[in-house]
């Protein structure tokens, strides 16, 4: 079938032989161009295991929308974008709320006290991202499920993207998982520290946190969203890699994502205690051989995102926006480019692209040295 058409280019999904997935394929003028991509993106669906598929329903990961659907031709679309330099706001993130019950160690939001964005705005910058070419919208914090409208907000994100939510948990009762669920939600992301109830609670900062997590990721399921858990890998809790795939395995959790603890906010003056390159590559292979096994899918997205994958998406293919309305290359990179009060999205994204330190793939800059000096002043260094 064909998922996506444009004047020279028009890419078409079938299924791959196998049973498990989707293969794409390119037509016209442009496809030789497209083909680098169309071949990344086919190396990746035939090579790891995929949430569910299906003859009329294809689900890879809750970081991509199912397939057919129109925000899945979107993604699409803003892969041959990208390629072409003419990136989109792939993900567009948001921080509906300051509060929250934790008292995390890396905690990254930058205040937790004043004003809290208003509906309109929220809705208004959704819309505008929409309209951007955006296919993931994230509702972040604080803790998102503690705004009260957050149901009325996600029904704002209509078919051309999904939406999710990150949370640890609390406040995400069966009934408001109901809600979010009929409100158009696609998936959480319940996030943990650590797979060891005392270290979770020790990093968040308050005991019962890790229930909480345990909880809300029972109440999600039984309201039928698609349930990521996601652990932020430091020194802290790297040896415990296993455990965490056993957890979500036993939980029956459909994701177990893996990002890396990044020296900003609270831990900015640990820059002794983020990963090493040994460690990215102790998660690349993680993640290849939980996705050859029974179980959750795994995505180590230090992996995914590396510059011999899809590159990070910070300034490039994501914009976050904080609690205070600016806007950031990402939630872990405190390098404003106006308020969303103030400036429309897209004149904050022309900016934001042609930024000199957000040309070409890269990994994560946030761990660069270079990178971190230039900006030393923002950083609190």
């Amino acid at each position: 079938m064909q998922i996506a058409k444009k004047p020279l280019l028009k890419i078409e999904a079938s299924a791959d032989g196998t049973g498990e997935g989707i293969r794409l394929s390119a037509r016209g003028p442009a496809a030789l161009l497209a083909k680098p991509i169309i071949d990344q993106i086919n190396k990746v669906f035939a090579t790891e295991k995929s949430i569910s598929s299906g003859p009329d329903r294809f689900i890879f990961s809750t970081w991509i929308p199912p397939a057919p659907s129109v925000a899945f031709d979107r993604m699409l679309n803003a892969q041959v974008g990208a390629m072409i330099r003419r990136p989109v706001p792939d993900q567009f993130s948001i921080a509906v709320v300051k509060a929250c019950p934790n008292d995390c160690l890396h905690c990254s939001a930058p205040s937790r006290q004043g004003q809290i964005l208003s509906s309109d705005v929220i809705k208004g910058a959704i819309s505008q991202a929409l309209d951007m070419g955006s296919y993931l919208v994230t509702f972040d914090g604080g803790e998102p499920m503690l705004r009260k409208d957050l149901p009325d907000l996600v029904s704002s994100v209509d078919q051309r993207a999904v939406a999710t939510s990150f949370t640890s948990g609390y406040h995400l009762t069966l009934e408001l998982a109901r809600q979010l669920k009929e409100a158009g939600l696609y998936a959480v992301r319940i996030s943990i520290d650590s797979p060891i109830e005392e270290q979770h609670d020790r990093f968040r900062g308050r005991k019962g946190a890790f229930q909480d997590a345990l909880s809300g990721v029972r109440n999600a399921l039984e309201a039928g969203l698609l349930v990521d858990l996601f652990m932020v890998t430091s020194p802290h809790n790297i040896d415990y890699l296993e455990d965490a795939f056993s957890l979500a395995a036993e939980l029956g959790v459909q994701e177990l994502s893996l990002y890396e603890i990044v020296a900003v906010g609270r831990w900015a003056t640990h820059e002794d205690e983020v990963l090493t390159s040994g460690d990215v590559a102790r998660l690349e292979s993680f993640h290849k051989e939980k996705n050859r096994m029974e179980g959750p899918r795994v995505s180590a997205l230090p992996y995914l995102l590396s510059p011999e994958m899809f590159g990070c998406f910070a300034g490039r293919r994501w914009i976050h926006v904080d609690g205070d309305g600016v806007a950031l290359p990402c939630a872990y990179m405190p390098l404003g480019f106006g308020n969303i009060k103030e400036k429309s999205l897209e004149e904050i994204w022309r900016e934001m692209t042609r930024y000199p330190w957000f040309k070409g793939k890269c990994s994560c800059q946030m761990r660069d040295p270079g990178f971190r000096e230039a900006h030393k002043e923002i950083l609190g260094k």
